[in-house]
């Protein structure tokens, strides 16, 4: 797919790009960059492996930008990453991808996008939004969960499965600032305009975006503390909950120890105890047995034990 950088996206046919005066999108397979990558004069020999790709990165050449995307499916944050590679100079942009993800970006903004400016840095600021355009609503999403979490333990109501949870959150949200930071490497490199593909004024758009990740960044580090916060609140709950379980066989142990002591002397098989004798010995046990239960119980709950 071919694309110049006009008011809007415009499509157009390989040979219009080569001779247009207009900066360019282009988004080709691994095989069809191999076929023209001479016809774009990049200025080093670029075949990137589209199989192993697992960061977002660029390099800085003598002549040209390289490098690869890879996005999280923030759907799904186990599932594959999305990703492509790319080739950028003063001319234009080329990606290379065989999965169709950078095209879909691109007809995006063709469909969405009218520029009054048009121009390769107003392009790619657009291009990087759409990688966390909807991340502020995420991260909300993640922190009313969490403070749901966090209520419903303060309320002595927690599930057994609020740490498997808390600890997804966590990953996603690790994943997230990785990604971020990739994005930020990416962005600066940019906005240094080493080579001057971009006008000096056009650098700005690269400053927004990079502002824009430092707020994600933040506020993702932010979910991070609370994910810690909730799992240590949770087991804290779980800890009080097992002391108190505790504690209650401690104070049935302590009632019932004088109560066996009282059961084992007078079980013992003397043939000389006067207490068997007394017609009045068993309700004095029993009376003896529950005056030590209820006295027991008036010095534990004396006690808050109870």
């Amino acid at each position: 797919m071919y694309y110049i950088i006009k008011e809007t996206l415009t499509k157009c046919t390989k040979s219009e790009v080569i001779n247009t005066k207009h900066q360019y999108v282009i988004c080709l397979t691994s095989e069809e960059w191999i076929e023209q990558k001479d016809s774009f004069d990049i200025g080093i020999e670029f075949d990137p492996n589209l199989s192993d790709i697992y960061v977002t990165q660029a390099e800085l050449n003598y002549d040209s930008i390289t490098g690869t995307f890879c996005i999280p499916d923030k759907s799904n944050f186990s599932k594959k990453d999305k990703s492509f590679a790319f080739a950028l100079d003063e001319k234009g942009i080329i990606f290379i991808d065989d999965s169709g993800n950078a095209e879909k970006l691109v007809k995006t903004i063709a469909k969405t996008k009218r520029w009054r400016f048009p121009s390769l840095a107003r392009f790619m600021y657009d291009f990087l939004n759409q990688f966390v355009q909807n991340d502020l609503s995420l991260i909300k999403k993640y922190e009313r969960e969490l403070d749901r979490m966090e209520n419903a333990i303060e309320n002595n109501s927690p599930e057994e499965a609020f740490s498997k949870r808390a600890n997804e959150i966590r990953s996603d949200i690790r994943d997230l600032i990785d990604h971020y930071e990739e994005l930020y490497d990416f962005g600066q490199l940019l906005e240094e305009n080493e080579n001057g593909f971009f006008k000096p004024e056009n650098t700005r758009y690269f400053r927004l975006f990079l502002d824009k990740l430092d707020s994600l960044r933040d506020a993702s580090k932010s979910i991070r503390d609370l994910t810690i916060q909730i799992r240590d609140l949770y087991k804290t709950h779980l800890d009080i909950k097992q002391n108190h379980i505790m504690t209650v066989l401690t104070v049935i142990t302590s009632i019932f120890m004088p109560l066996t002591l009282i059961v084992g002397w007078y079980g013992m098989n003397f043939q000389y105890m006067p207490e068997l004798a007394s017609p009045i010995a068993y309700p004095i046990v029993m009376i003896v047995c529950l005056l030590i239960v209820i006295l027991s119980l008036l010095y534990f709950k004396k006690k808050k034990w109870l």
